[in-house]
């Protein structure tokens, strides 16, 4: 086994950075885009296939499908969702960004927004396998990335992109935990555990991003907090980073209240 952590990264949200959506409106862009991971240990990456399927036959168990998808779910399937993934021996780590603000202008080329958010989230993945080396004695301490397909993006490019980093010391990231070599794409349908990190950066997504409605929903989030990446309480800076940050973002009501109890 030559790895030591397998890193599953999908996202919730989109791109466009143009007529975001408003409350009434069904329409338009997303206010935020949100690019998260599920990190497993290698040696227990089997055991996410059957937590997929346990959701599915709890959640969806007349589906004929074996797959998964968070935005399938009612409102009791996502919170149940969460809850059987609550406790199980992963860690999420998310960014999310605010599309809606004045410096939207700078993200002008395709993936450029996806690009900056996620070289976030491999600082943060990096730090996390760095501080469970010591419990993980198998494999050689490095982590193998997996992206859940995203049409128009070329994974060839985004090694480069992780390979320019490293070069110019731009970056926090924990180099010897990162294989860029090995960084991956394949088919949500295929893997179970790209299905696990959709339904983890979904949730913590809907706590931030208004429905049709303007509401948000933080119960997902809620239920996932033991299986968020956070350093002593803080996780602000490791499991929950948003750009801007949260004092700095205009929040409603309503999303400062989802993320107080993770201040």
């Amino acid at each position: 086994m030559a790895h030591s952590f397998n890193v599953y990264i999908d996202e919730s949200g989109d791109d466009g950075m143009a007529k975001f959506r408003g409350a009434g409106d069904g329409g338009g862009a997303s206010n935020w885009l949100a690019v998260g991971a599920c990190v497993v240990r290698s040696s227990r990456d089997l055991e996410l296939v059957a937590l997929r399927d346990r959701i599915r036959q709890e959640c969806r168990p007349r589906s004929s499908k074996r797959e998964i998808h968070f935005k399938d779910f009612n409102h009791n399937q996502k919170r149940r969702a969460c809850q059987i993934i609550a406790g199980q021996p992963l860690r999420f780590s998310c960014v999310l960004g605010l599309k809606n603000t004045p410096n939207a202008g700078t993200f002008v080329q395709k993936n450029q927004l996806y690009f900056y958010l996620t070289r976030y989230l491999i600082e943060r993945v990096s730090w996390l396998c760095r501080d469970k080396r010591p419990s993980v004695p198998e494999g050689n301490g490095t982590a193998k990335i997996v992206f859940s397909r995203r049409g128009g993006l070329s994974y060839d490019g985004f090694r480069s992109y992780l390979e320019l980093l490293k070069d110019r010391h731009e970056t926090q990231i924990h180099w010897p935990v990162i294989d860029i070599a090995s960084v991956d794409a394949q088919d949500h349908s295929r893997v179970a555990a790209l299905q696990i990190a959709d339904c983890g950066v979904s949730a913590i997504a809907a706590a931030m991003e208004p429905d049709l409605y303007g509401n948000v929903e933080a119960s997902y989030l809620h239920e996932l907090a033991g299986n968020i990446y956070n350093r002593r309480g803080n996780f602000a800076s490791y499991g929950l980073k948003t750009l801007p940050p949260l004092d700095q973002a205009n929040l409603s009501q309503q999303q400062a209240e989802s993320f107080q109890r993770f201040r």
